[in-house]
C-alpha cells in the first residue's frame, strides 16, 4: 500500500536536473522523505541515517545489517 500524505512545494528551489524554479516537492512515502521534480519527474529519496551509516562506499557490500 502507498501512503502519500502532504506534497509541499519548496519555494525558491531549483530542479537538480531541469534547473527550473519552484517545481520540486516534497512529500512522504512509506516513511521515507522524497522530492520530485513536476516538469521533469526527477525524483530523490532521503535514506535513513541508519542504513547510511551502515553502508560502505568500496567493495561488493551494499549495507551492513545491524539488529538492534
Amino acid at each position: 500500500m502507498v501512503n502519500k500524505i502532504k506534497k509541499r512545494f519548496v519555494a525558491g528551489a531549483n530542479c537538480p536536473k531541469c534547473r527550473a524554479l519552484d517545481t520540486i516537492m516534497l512529500y512522504f512515502e512509506n516513511n521515507v522523505e522524497k522530492l520530485e521534480c513536476v516538469k521533469c519527474h526527477y525524483s530523490e529519496s532521503q535514506t535513513d541515517k541508519k542504513v547510511a551509516k551502515a553502508s560502505r562506499s568500496g567493495g561488493s557490500v551494499i549495507g551492513v545489517f545491524k539488529p538492534e
